[in-house]
């Protein structure tokens, strides 16, 4: 059986600075999306989840990539296909099948947002990091990613986080 440790002060000193960092560095990445291409992150990771696939995928599809119920991606689509961002189009025998892809527009807002995010998460973030300090942050995020979640796909579909 494994014993149980609890943190100490230092330990509960560094959580709480990561825990904050975190929350500071999301709320700053969302609030610069929605100054400057008037998307929330929500449209973001499904802007750029489809750009990475570069083809229709179905709602099933999009919902693993996202890790999102399919009930979270299909209001999410609705409101995008009336901001013109996405189309569903039906496939398969029955015509049931919707493949979801970007319009014009969604393509044109997933290149802007991809660009501007990417500039965001530099200013925010990368530029205050040395190589080393950067390459130890993602040594430790890509152990962490296969120890709590080891059969998921390794390629990243969400630039937002």
């Amino acid at each position: 059986m494994t014993e149980t440790r609890s943190l100490g002060p230092e330990e509960w000193e560094f959580w709480d600075a990561w825990m904050r960092a975190q929350r500071l560095l999301t709320r700053e990445l969302e609030r610069d999306l929605q100054r400057a291409c008037d998307i929330s992150k929500p449209e973001f990771s499904v802007l750029v989840t489809l750009w990475h696939a570069g083809r229709e995928l179905r709602v099933g599809e999009l919902s693993a990539s996202l890790d999102w119920d399919k009930s979270r991606v299909a209001h999410q689509l609705t409101r995008m296909e009336k901001r013109g961002f996405v189309q569903r189009t039906s496939s398969g025998a029955d015509g049931r099948r919707a493949g979801i892809g970007l319009t014009a527009e969604g393509r044109r807002a997933a290149q802007r947002a991809i660009s501007v995010h990417g500039s965001n998460i530099r200013r925010h973030a990368l530029d205050a990091l040395s190589p080393e300090q950067a390459s130890v942050l993602r040594a430790w995020s890509e152990q962490t990613i296969h120890r709590l979640d080891p059969h998921r796909d390794e390629t990243p579909t969400d630039e937002a986080s």
